[in-house]
């Protein structure tokens, strides 16, 4: 689902034709909203109304999108668009012809589209110039037209019609490169298995190779096609392609991971058994994919038995080096610090190019802190920072090496710069927050991280967003939101991108202003930390819906906004392959649980991509996480991994300090995810809180309630 999340009430001083109910159906695809459209159009067309022509402009796209092509003509042809919206109207006309089967007519349109398009639209247009004339007929005319179109767009569609105006202009290499990109790269679509059929019917025939044949399996397997990437290797076996142990191990290795997709296992292991007689580099990417089952079932006993395994077979390979990293890793995990300080310290020797190497020299740190052997833990963070001074881990190697000092017995004349140097290098980060803490402890006035809250600035629009503006008033929401797209892919610089994030902002289009910043604004934030880009970071996003909805659940709004910034950051839009949706990413499923708790109808699953709903279900599911769990890390991290996985981390960590169970958090992204949220939730306090530097992270860990939500 690519609309915007624009709505009538966040265009500050426009006048809509559409009425907000219409608006907000047009938004959420609901099945009524082409009714609506085309009872306003009625409406206005009887009082004689000046909008008439954006009404019929969205009446005509809404019908076209049910599939009436030709009541969409009509409404389309009826009254002329205002003047922003001519080429639009033009795009979708010749659209509607298309599909009512004119495609001559269809050409005309959408030429004179292409007369006044934007960047945006232009692609689109041209795109399907190529196609009309090529239903028409006009191959030749097609053929410049397609050949730019596939250029700038190289979708499996373009590249297929691309291919048919090749034939007629006599470009065979162009040709069969056309239809072999569709069939491998795009495996999928309709349209590769048609490529196969002229591949094969060229004179001589194109028939895959091995690898090819492989790649495609690959493309089936990703898309979550199983059962078509067994079939792609069975047809490369009917044709004799996998010759020799290598090409015999190589298939092996790629059926095992089908049968694994397909529920399969006792078949998998037979084909796993066949790739590990194959070539070292197969054979270890078997060994490979046997520990990672392992490890992913939980049975870490086992799983580190193979990465030793591995590590020992195949010193040499890829896979040998990852055994070797998780089987140190699962010492940590088991609370065998010893043997994992010792195993990271290997590891780092044997793998001196490794891109891990740096986290390898972080858990030997940590593994070192668990210890309480502070010397040895500082001198391993000072390796880390002299050896990898541009890692991301540098923050947390800065802190801890303060920590690590502090634990050591050094007072806090010695200890307090090194925390107050945390939070002038790193002010946005969760070890900012935890060097705060500590000179509160240390009965220290931590300085600001920044020294000014954000400042929203009141500009004038740019005219690059005046169409997206025209767009959403006439409810062609998507068409807007690939302007705004389009336009923020134009700028090149930090002064184009300031009054451009703040225009946005006024809008209400949060998600596009965060874009923008974190495109351009990242150095005058968080470098030079100038509060106009800070703005564009931290938005009190939709701040009526979260307030409202923080105060009906006795939940902090800033809890809100923090995990809000983390989930969607601001884009009401997003849905994620898991089908978490909107801005707080809740899954259909959840939300059905939300609402059956809350007493209400369960919602449908656009429903989710409404900011006030999906606001509503979040904070809620929020306060009763936070009645659990009772701190905002536990509450974050069953947000991001689930209730049971916080009840029993802190089961098995809770007697650490905060600092230490955050590090110790086993997911890798859950760790991440409760360091972000923490950090963005004290930084909202501060910037726009009265008194905001008095909220405090509370640094012990509380056991959860019993009872409470565990969905």
């Amino acid at each position: 689902m690519s609309w915007t999340g624009w709505v009538a009430g966040w265009v500050t001083g426009v006048a809509l034709g559409q009425s907000p109910a219409t608006l907000e159906a047009v938004r959420l695809h609901r099945p009524d909203a082409a009714a609506l459209a085309q009872a306003e159009l009625t409406a206005c067309e009887a009082k004689k109304c000046p909008d008439a022509g954006r009404l019929g402009l969205l009446a005509g796209t809404l019908v076209l999108s049910d599939g009436d092509a030709a009541l969409a003509r009509d409404l389309l042809a009826r009254h002329p668009a205002p003047p922003p919206l001519e080429a639009f109207q033009a795009f979708y006309l010749g659209q509607a012809r298309f599909y009512a089967g004119d495609p001559n007519g269809a050409a005309g349109d959408f030429e004179r589209a292409l007369e006044k398009a934007s960047p945006a639209l232009a692609v689109r247009a041209r795109a399907r110039l190529g196609e009309a004339l090529l239903e028409a007929h006009r191959p030749k005319d097609a053929a410049p037209v397609l050949e730019s179109a596939a250029a700038a767009q190289p979708t499996p569609e373009l590249l297929f019609q691309r291919a048919l105006t090749r034939t007629a202009t006599g470009n065979a290499a162009g040709l069969r490169a056309d239809l072999k990109a569709v069939a491998l790269r795009f495996p999928t679509h309709p349209y590769a298995e048609e490529a196969l059929e002229k591949l094969a019917a060229l004179k001589p025939a194109v028939k895959l190779t091995l690898p090819e044949h492989l790649q495609r399996a690959k493309g089936f397997l990703s898309a979550g096609a199983a059962t078509r990437a067994q079939e792609e290797l069975e047809t490369a076996e009917k044709r004799s392609l996998v010759k020799g142990a290598p090409a015999q191990a190589q298939v092996a290795l790629l059926r095992a991971q089908v049968l694994f997709a397909r529920s399969k296992p006792e078949e998998a292991e037979k084909a796993l058994a066949v790739a590990r007689k194959g070539p070292p580099a197969i054979a270890a990417e078997a060994a490979l994919v046997v520990a990672r089952r392992a490890l992913r079932s939980d049975d870490n006993a086992k799983a580190r038995a193979l990465m030793v395994a591995l590590d020992k077979a195949y010193p040499s390979q890829a896979a040998g080096e990852e055994g070797a990293f998780f089987a140190a890793w699962l010492d940590m995990q088991g609370g065998r610090f010893e043997d994992a300080a010792k195993s990271f310290a290997d590891y780092e020797k044997r793998y001196k190019s490794s891109r891990r190497r740096d986290e390898a020299m972080w858990f030997r740190a940590l593994a070192h802190l668990r210890l309480e052997q502070y010397p040895r833990a500082k001198q391993a963070l000072d390796e880390l920072v002299t050896a990898y001074p541009k890692t991301s881990l540098a923050p947390q190697a800065r802190y801890w090496m303060a920590r690590a000092d502090e634990l050591g017995g050094a007072k806090a004349a010695a200890v307090g710069p090194s925390y107050e140097a945390v939070i002038s290098a790193a002010p946005a980060s969760f070890y900012a927050l935890l060097a705060s803490e500590r000179l509160h402890e240390l009965g220290r006035t931590p300085p600001a991280a920044f020294p000014q809250p954000p400042k929203q600035l009141t500009l004038p629009r740019p005219p690059e967003l005046e169409l997206a503006v025209a767009l959403t008033r006439a409810g062609l929401f998507r068409d807007a939101a690939d302007e705004v797209q389009s336009r923020v892919s134009g700028l090149r610089s930090a002064d184009q991108a300031l009054p451009f994030a703040h225009a946005l902002l006024q809008l209400g289009e949060y998600g596009h202003a965060h874009i923008v910043a974190a495109r351009y604004l990242w150095g005058r934030a968080f470098g030079a930390k100038a509060p106009d880009a800070l703005a564009a970071f931290y938005p009190r996003a939709f701040s009526q819906a979260v307030e409202a909805e923080a105060t009906r659940q006795a939940l902090d709004p800033f809890l809100v906004w923090a995990i809000m910034r983390r989930e969607s950051a601001f884009r009401p839009e997003v849905m994620s392959a898991a089908d978490a949706r909107g801005l707080m990413q809740i899954i259909p499923p959840t939300a059905t649980e939300i609402a059956l708790k809350m007493s209400e109808p369960a919602p449908a699953p656009a429903d989710l991509f409404a900011p006030e709903r999906n606001i509503r279900y979040g904070a809620w599911y929020l306060a009763q996480l936070m009645k659990r769990f009772a701190h905002p890390a536990l509450a974050a991290a069953a947000y991001n991994a689930g209730p049971k996985a916080a009840v029993r981390w802190t089961q098995e960590r809770g007697t650490l300090p905060l600092d230490l169970f955050v590090e110790s958090i086993p997911y890798r992204e859950t760790r991440g995810y409760v360091k972000q949220v923490l950090a963005d939730l004290y930084l909202y306090h501060r910037f726009y809180e009265k008194d905001g530097t008095r909220a405090r992270l509370a640094m012990t860990v509380p056991p959860p309630a019993t009872d409470g939500v565990s969905f």
